[in-house]
């Protein structure tokens, strides 16, 4: 009879050790040659520059031509984002691109955006979160600083001209088009705070595509699917449920609104920003970016953009304390408290 054998231990593994804290070293954006006003936006929906303002606070925004690609408009505000943040393409050791807009399945647009930047070998991959998307690619770079070191390149870009339907009145004046990057790396004090992030399932018609890509099989018939939203439902969770969002990725960063320097949300609606600030109970002195003016709702590369903007203009300047809140299709969202560039 033979010795029953001694079990054997379980390999210990080794793990990464990355940097203690990260933060955002760099931004840079793209914006589209081609400006828009809401007398050209709704030429084909019963609205006018006077209803538009008064209803989303947009005045123009910008579109896209062909040879403005997701990748193209990703490697111009990448380029920018990585040139200043003071560090070189070959630096970046990953890539992530938060992007609903790209119509091809796969492979992911991140791993074309990492070509064009000069970024070999870095991992990449893309984030569908709606207009939250960014916001999730900043919290995954920074853990993946924080446990494996290096830097991230975060694109938020997106073509949303490609899903809109002009005849919509729900969507038509409202989107534009446009690339905003961000690179995450080490930092020695701590310069982006927990995240508070989520989703209701529940509500994710409340933001959708019309179809789904199968419809076109074998129907050359059937209707390019669209995207489409149910605006009253959502300007009422994005203004009551994200509040508290905020509030709470407040209290995990261990800070109040009158220590908050700038709030930077999603660019969705000029009504829905403000009715946000006054809920959060932000003070006068917080600058809030509303970039949406000029640019529309850039879904997942406006808060970028936004960033990007009120740096430009002096609203903001480096090292303030900055509230980034990212809400939209799924209903999902993301929320973070971070150091500006």
């Amino acid at each position: 009879m033979s010795p029953t054998p001694s079990p054997t231990a379980s390999p210990t593994l080794s793990t990464s050790q990355g940097a203690r804290f990260a933060r955002i070293m760099g931004v840079g954006t793209y914006r589209p040659r081609r400006i828009v006003d809401n007398e050209e936006a709704s030429r084909q929906i019963d609205s006018s520059d006077e209803w538009i303002r008064a209803r989303t606070g947009i005045h123009t925004r910008r579109w896209a031509g062909p040879d403005e690609t997701l990748a193209v408009m990703a490697e111009e505000a990448g380029a920018k984002a990585i040139a200043a943040a003071g560090i070189t393409p070959a630096d970046i050791t990953c890539v992530i691109a938060a992007t609903f807009t790209y119509l091809k399945q796969t492979p992911a647009v991140a791993t074309d955006i990492a070509h064009r930047v000069g970024a070999r070998g870095a991992a990449a991959f893309d984030v569908s979160a709606g207009c939250a998307g960014f916001v999730h690619g900043v919290v995954l770079a920074a853990d993946a600083v924080r446990s494996r070191g290096g830097h991230v390149l975060v694109v938020g870009v997106e073509r949303m001209t490609d899903l809109l339907n002009l005849k919509d009145r729900s969507t038509a004046f409202i989107f534009g088009d446009g690339a905003g990057a961000v690179v995450i790396g080490p930092s020695e004090t701590p310069a982006i705070g927990p995240a508070v992030w989520g989703a209701d399932g529940s509500q994710a018609d409340a933001i959708e595509q019309t179809a789904p890509w199968d419809v076109l099989r074998g129907a050359p018939g059937e209707e390019f699917p669209w995207m489409r939203q149910e605006g009253q439902r959502v300007f009422r969770w994005a203004v009551y449920e994200m509040a508290e969002v905020a509030a709470q990725a407040l209290e995990a960063a261990g800070i109040t609104p009158a220590d908050l320097d700038v709030f930077i949300p999603h660019q969705a609606n000029v009504r829905i920003i403000d009715a946000m600030a006054k809920r959060i109970g932000l003070p006068d002195g917080v600058r809030v970016a509303k970039d949406i003016v000029t640019s529309g709702n850039t879904s997942g590369a406006s808060i970028p953009l936004a960033m990007d903007a009120v740096l430009a203009s002096g609203e903001a300047k480096p090292g303030d304390t900055a509230l980034l809140l990212g809400y939209g299709a799924g209903l999902s969202y993301a929320s973070v408290v971070a150091t500006m560039p």
